[in-house]
């Protein structure tokens, strides 16, 4: 069985060293390090980054992860901007599309996010699918951290 790939947008990250969303994060990048699971970044999660404090600059290096890197095309500005003429999100959420365009068009198994207001949220995620699919994409599946760790004991 091949490994699924994960494009993780910054949240995710950032998520690593919030109280709230600390314990799934980890416990997330640990199912990466064992090869569950891959995962993926943009050019726009990095440039989101540089304003970042330095410990979540730095977190995939000094935990051991080395993602794949995605670029940013005009086929991903083109897509991400259908979905905001659509208005699946308004216009101030333009990187939360441009990270589903990027996922979307780069054939990546999931997304993952903890921004439950414009990503993980099941309008929004009908919103971009039937974009996807009007345009001739596949449905990208959206989750959150959570819902891709095993909750046993």
């Amino acid at each position: 069985m091949r490994t699924l790939k994960l494009y993780i947008d910054t949240s995710v990250i950032g998520g690593y060293f919030d109280q709230e969303f600390e314990e799934e994060t980890s416990a997330l990048f640990d199912k990466v390090k064992q090869n569950e699971y891959s995962i993926v970044l943009s050019d726009l999660t990095e440039r989101e980054l540089l304003g970042a404090p330095e410990n979540v600059k730095m977190l995939l290096k000094s935990i051991g992860l080395l993602p794949e890197i995605v670029l940013m095309t005009t086929e991903v500005d083109a897509l991400a901007e259908a979905y905001l003429h659509e208005k699946v999100v308004g216009e101030t959420s333009k990187d939360d599309c441009l990270h589903i365009a990027l996922a979307t068009i780069n054939k990546i198994d999931i997304l993952v996010s903890w921004n439950f207001k414009h990503i993980v949220n099941v309008k929004r995620i009908r919103g971009f699918n039937a974009i996807n699919i009007k345009n001739g994409y596949s449905i990208l599946e959206i989750r959150s951290p959570k819902d891709l760790i095993d909750h046993e004991e």
